[in-house]
This record gives structure tokens, C-alpha cells and sequence, in this order.
């Protein structure tokens, strides 16, 4: 049996499949790129969220395991401690240079204290200047300069002192010595500074501190006596000393330490002692030609014999004569006040301070 079909209704439901896959395709394209907006977008905002919050991406970078918490409450609270960790890190990575950028710096370091036993003077350069002298006692070479006559009796260092406190003042606080690479100071003058860290106060400092490993009492007062003004230096150290010594009766010896006045760079007498070079020490002594007041002049000469007399044992060369001198320089003050210089203005800070240990060391001994 054959079946005619009517070709104006084929042609029809040809048109309408038509229709229907043409719509079909549609729809799928439509929903194709809603879904690729949807997830541009998606990446677009969490790479916004995680530009702002460099700490998120240690939780976005893992996908899978993203998937893994099926959890809402429990993915949220993961990823708040990843962050929160994240944090800390950086927290402690701040305060680690914070620390670091706080901690005090190591500016002009010095050698230790210690002494080695075995040490011994090897050289003794006196920059071409014979040292001058016109008495000796017992190897003491001694410069008077005075109208004095110095008798056996005047010499003999029978003087007693109390050598568990020392008195460290400067009557020119200011004076400096040759800059090197190590102390490098700003100059209020030639050869002076208001840096107590670069004058004569830091030699003094650093005897304090050798005197001090041996059990002795140091009084160490740096007050300016030559700044502003020089002339009246001298007046103006005799009130601190006096000062000092009203709450340190029981101290002898008091030390005004200074650094040769010579304003010549290429002076600068020294020692070699084991391996280093120590700066050249000197006595200026006073009397009462000057000052009525200073009766016990003559002591304060029997304390330095002693000292260099010692000092002759242990390093010989490192102190040159000792000058006598009519000025008191305010000697009077006790028993054993003394002038000490050390080194000259063509020797370093370095070499000063190297010449402390040995000079506490024969304090010590003496």
C-alpha cells in the first residue's frame, strides 16, 4: 500500500526541525557564555581580593584542596588561621630588623685591658728629641727647672699613700690627639675636641677601667675646664678638685691627666711593647715657689720617683724625665697630685689608650 504525502507539509515539518535545532543551538551558545562571563568575572574578583590581600593567596593557590572542604564554617576558619599565620611571619620578620636596627652599635672598640706578663719594651722612639735632664736618682732621670737644689732627702721616695682610690680629673679636658681612621673627631681647635669620647677624658676612661680590674676605687670627673674659655683653666680645676676631694677624703693620689701641649704632628714619642705601640708618659711636677701654699710639694715629687721607678723595672723607656717646675698646678691639694702627660699631639688615641693598661699596672705594683 503506498502513502502519498502532501509535499507543502513536508516542506513544513522540515522548516520547524529546522526551527527547533536552530533554537536549541542557541540556547546552548547562550548558556555557553553566561557561564564564561560567570567565571571571568569570579576570577576577575578574587584576583582583586587577592592584589589587595597578598595573605589570601596562600589559601586560593590549592584548588583541590578547596574542593576537599565541603565544609563552609570549617574552609572559613581555615583560611582565617592561614592568614592570621601568614601575618604573624611578616609580624616577626618586622620586629626581627626592627631589633636589629635598634641594637646599639660597637663605635670605637678598644683592645682588652689584660697584660701579658711577657710583654716587653722592644723600641723607644723619642720623634728625634734627646730627652733632657738634669738629676738622677736611682735611674730617675729628672728635669728641674727650678731655683731648688734636689737633695738625697728630697728625692727618697719614702712617701706613703693610699692607693686603694685614684682621683682622674683633667684641667684641659679638650686637648686631642692625631686623628686616625678608627677616632675621627669634629675639632673645636688644633688639636682639641669637646668629644669626650675623642680627648684626653677618653685615656682617662680607659685608665679608670685598668685601675678598676685591680680592685681600685676610681673617681673620674671630666668637667670642662678649658671650654669656653682656656686662660683660667687651672682656677676653675682647683674647685673641682676640692670639690671631689671633700667627698673622697680618703684618696691620695690625684691624677690631672693631660696630653703634651707640643702643637707639632710629626712629635710623638712612643713605645713598643709586645706588639703595639704605647704613647710616652710624663711627670710635671710643681713646687711652692709659686704658690706658699704648696708645702708638700716635695711629697708629691717622692710619689712620682716611686712610680717611675717602678716603672723602670717593668717598661723601661715608657716614661720620659720628670719636669720640676715652680708652678703648683694645684698639687697642693694632696699628698700625691700629679700632672701625667700623655703623649703628644702627633701621637694617636689608639697609642694612649695602649699606654693606660701598663701605667695602672704600675700603680698597682707600686
Amino acid at each position: 500500500m503506498i502513502k502519498v504525502f502532501n509535499v507543502s507539509d513536508l516542506i513544513k515539518y522540515v522548516i520547524k526541525l529546522l526551527a527547533i535545532f536552530v533554537l536549541i543551538f542557541f540556547l546552548m551558545q547562550f548558556f555557553s557564555v553566561q557561564k564564561k562571563n560567570t567565571d571571568k568575572n569570579s576570577k576577575a574578583l578574587l584576583f582583586c581580593i587577592e592584589d589587595s590581600l597578598p595573605q589570601i593567596k596562600v589559601s586560593n593557590n590549592n584548588e583541590k584542596e578547596k574542593v576537599e572542604h565541603t565544609n563552609g564554617l570549617k574552609y572559613t576558619l581555615i583560611s582565617e588561621l592561614e592568614i592570621l599565620n601568614s601575618l604573624k611571619i611578616e609580624e616577626n620578620e618586622e620586629q626581627k630588623v626592627a631589633n636589629q636596627e635598634e641594637a646599639p652599635k660597637e663605635e670605637n672598640k678598644t683592645d682588652s685591658t689584660e697584660v701579658n706578663e711577657n710583654d716587653k719594651v722592644t723600641e723607644v722612639i723619642n720623634s728625634g728629641v734627646n730627652p733632657r735632664y738634669t738629676d738622677e736618682y736611682q735611674g730617675v732621670f729628672i728635669n728641674n727647672q727650678t731655683q731648688y737644689t734636689l737633695t738625697e732627702d728630697i728625692l727618697t721616695p719614702n712617701v706613703e699613700v693610699n692607693k686603694k682610690k685614684v682621683v682622674i680629673l683633667h684641667t684641659h679636658t679638650c686637648e686631642s690627639y692625631t686623628p686616625t681612621e678608627n677616632f675621627q673627631y669634629e675639632a673645636s681647635g688644633s688639636f682639641r675636641t669637646t668629644d669626650l669620647n675623642y680627648s684626653v677624658c677618653r685615656v682617662g676612661d680607659e685608665l679608670a677601667k685598668n685601675l678598676e680590674q685591680y680592685g681600685i676605687t676610681v673617681v673620674h670627673d671630666k668637667t670642662y675646664h678649658d671650654y669656653p674659655a682656656y686662660n683660667g683653666s687651672y682656677n676653675r680645676s682647683l674647685v673641682t678638685a676640692r670639690s671631689v676631694l671633700s667627698s673622697n677624703q680618703d684618696a691620695d693620689i690625684v691624677i690631672d691627666l693631660h696630653r703634651d701641649a707640643i702643637a707639632d704632628e710629626t712629635y710623638a714619642p712612643k713605645v713598643k711593647i709586645g706588639d703595639k705601640y704605647a704613647s710616652q708618659l710624663m711627670f710635671v711636677m710643681g713646687t711652692d715657689l709659686a704658690n706658699s701654699a704648696h708645702k708638700n710639694w716635695s711629697q708629691n715629687l717622692k710619689f712620682a720617683i716611686k712610680v717611675q721607678k717602678k716603672a723602670n723595672e717593668l717598661y723601661p723607656g715608657l716614661f720620659k724625665p720628670i719636669i720640676l717646675r715652680n708652678s703648683s698646678y694645684n698639687q697642693h691639694v694632696s699628698k700625691a697630685a700629679c700632672i701625667i702627660e700623655v703623649g703628644s699631639t702627633g701621637n694617636t688615641l689608639e697609642e694612649s689608650i695602649e699606654a693606660m693598661k701598663y701605667l695602672a699596672k704600675i700603680i698597682k705594683e707600686i
